[in-house]
């Protein structure tokens, strides 16, 4: 070991009660400007002691033995830098901590100097991985895992667990690391590495055997997990059987496991335990706006009503509690939603489940009130875990008094959608995006006009940063009634924009379609789009600012006569386990209003979108 000379980076603490440490000084000496800043990050990062200045010891005792720690655990740092040379010091009061008898360790420590020669920076020499699946011989096994490339020694752990993958995704289950080889050539500064691998036979799926404490039958949880027996091994088959048992609901724990060892006929037999969960939950959800006022909502969710892992959610929901009465005979009071769907999970397929809903909806918004029954019964089809797509039929039943008078709706729809959604968080994104697609083909009865609904949702999301603490998100928004007129078309079909969910800062649906007797409608097509710059401030507290449009046109495409409306604000955003706690101050930037002429407020939570 060595002291180094050349002062890098010096801590400062207040010791705690129990502790007389003041300082941790790093030093580092021999090494090139460009790797100084990589390697003082590496040894504050890997020194126990240099962290117990923000994360206090209980004792001098504990921190000479975090010390002590330090030189392996700083080697191990570097080692993950590509210096395989290096040589450490570290004093502590003076005295080197290797030095000192560690059955007399010192009863005060004031000061710890760390002082470090990385030595030279190694490259990859010769590289050897092998054998690998026919298939993926002479492709590059790994990015960075080349010769002539740092010499990084997480790259070699990553190397042979991407090798050992390759040959699992070609069915060989029980494969291994068999003798590995690493040298390092200190004259060239070259890292060799030969790392040989145990392939065994290529196995199919054999038996399952299914334990736990459950109510769902063997029977039905095979149903839904479509296990592959018989089929080539493949550790994507294998997750994707898995996932489906979890996405149930049902289960709290879902665990498999593989045999030791294979059958003479080269199946792997496989055991899975599951214990169900809580059969009932219950939740709610509310929401302010200075405008719309109070939304309240909860459900109530069977996991296992009839023993086959189905699901019953009741919902219920009411809007606009205290909200301004404003519109169509000085109208727009609260709206009542109640909905009830019963889903069989694993129904024609392990893929698919078989579904059947109802909704009651009161409507009393500003411009319309519509009472409406819509019933039927659907399938949604799983293809990969982030994209979903949903088929089903009913009837809609609905009374209307709007600016077109009073009327009755009948007919036979079609509701579908199709979702996909690549979000890292679905409830705060920082990367990644959602594209959601809805069609509801509507067939008239009884005299009633057939069309069909479109809607469009696009979102997108860019964080920036190691820790993406400043996220850019934009939303964009289409919709469109193509077949029907717009004074024969349910007004709950229609497009109104301004509010919370579409231009914030907006009053509630105050922009639609005004007819010649001086009252509105909702348009046949739609536009919004919103941005915000989202940007964590300090711990769970973050701000946002954002902007929103909507177009609102009378036709069933947007052109040049559309309405249009703006707004903007700042917000507030506070992390919770549940969530983001939201709150948004927004103001009209258009003519519907007046620029700056008010300020709404919106508190939820979840991020606006």
């Amino acid at each position: 070991m060595r002291a180094g000379i050349g002062l890098v980076a010096v801590a400062w603490a207040v010791a705690g009660p129990a502790l007389a440490l003041e300082s941790v000084t790093v030093n580092v000496t021999g090494i090139a400007e460009e790797y100084r800043d990589a390697i003082i990050s590496s040894v504050e990062l890997s020194s126990l002691a240099y962290r117990s200045l923000e994360e206090p010891l209980e004792s001098d005792a504990d921190l000479y033995g975090a010390a002590v720690t330090d030189y392996g655990r700083i080697i191990g740092g570097l080692y993950g830098e590509g210096f395989y040379g290096p040589q450490i010091s570290i004093l502590i009061d003076g005295q080197e901590a290797s030095d000192i008898n560690p059955f007399s360790p010192p009863g005060t420590i004031t000061n710890i100097v760390i002082n470090v020669d990385p030595g030279a920076r190694f490259d990859f020499g010769k590289l050897d991985v092998s054998p690998r699946p026919e298939a993926r011989r002479g492709t590059r096994l790994l990015k960075d895992f080349e010769t002539g490339k740092t010499a990084r020694s997480g790259l070699i752990g990553s190397a042979a667990n991407t090798a050992v993958n390759e040959w699992r995704d070609a069915g060989h289950a029980k494969v291994d690391v068999g003798e590995q080889k690493i040298t390092a050539d200190h004259k060239t500064h070259q890292l060799d590495v030969a790392i040989g691998l145990v392939p065994g036979p290529q196995l199919r799926f054999g038996a399952l055997t299914i334990d736990g404490d459950r109510d769902v039958s063997d029977k039905r949880v095979r149903q839904i997990m479509g296990f592959p027996t018989g089929e080539i091994y493949s550790p994507e088959e294998l997750r994707t059987a898995v996932n489906r048992v979890r996405r149930t609901g049902t289960f709290a724990t879902v665990s498999v496991s593989e045999s030791d060892t294979p059958n003479a006929d080269g199946t792997l037999d496989y055991q899975m335990t599951l214990i169900e969960d809580k059969p009932r939950r219950f939740g709610f959800d509310i929401e302010y706006s200075s405008v719309e006022g109070i939304s309240v909502g909860g459900f109530w969710l069977h996991r296992n009503l009839f023993g086959g892992a189905e699901r019953l959610r009741i919902e219920a929901q009411v809007e606009n509690l205290g909200g301004e009465e404003t519109g169509l005979q000085d109208r727009g009071g609260e709206d009542y939603t109640a909905s009830m769907r019963l889903t069989r999970p694993g129904t024609f397929g392990a893929d698919n489940d078989l579904f059947t809903f109802a909704t009651i909806e009161l409507t009393d918004d500003p411009d319309y009130k519509e009472d409406a029954f819509t019933f039927g019964v659907g399938v949604t089809r799983y293809f990969t875990p982030n994209l979903i797509a949903e088929v089903s039929g009913g009837l809609r039943y609905s009374e209307v008094e709007d600016a077109f008078g009073d009327r009755t709706f009948k007919h036979a729809v079609l509701p579908s959608r199709l979702e996909w959604d690549k979000r890292d968080d679905r409830g705060d994104a920082k990367e990644g995006f959602f594209v959601g697609i809805d069609a509801t083909p509507y067939l008239g009865i009884d005299g009633s006009q057939s069309g069909a609904l479109g809607e469009l949702d696009l979102r997108a999301y860019h964080g920036f940063g190691p820790n993406k603490t400043t996220v850019l998100a934009g939303r964009v928004q289409l919709g469109s009634i193509v077949g029907s007129d717009l004074d024969a078309t349910p007004p709950d079909f229609l497009f109104f924009s301004g509010g919370g969910g579409t231009v914030r800062g907006q009053k509630y649906e105050s922009l639609g379609v005004e007819q010649s007797n001086g009252l509105t409608s909702g348009g046949r097509s739609f536009l919004g789009a919103s941005a915000e710059v989202r940007q964590l401030i300090r711990g769970s507290i973050g701000a946002v600012a954002f902007v929103d449009v909507g177009y609102i046109g009378e036709k069933s495409f947007i052109d040049e006569e559309a309405g249009f409306q703006a707004g903007a604000g700042l917000g507030a955003r506070v992390g919770t386990p549940i969530g983001p706690i939201r709150v948004d101050l927004a103001t009209p930037i258009s003519e519907f209003g007046g620029k700056y002429s008010s300020v709404e407020l919106y508190i939820g939570v979840g991020q606006a979108f």
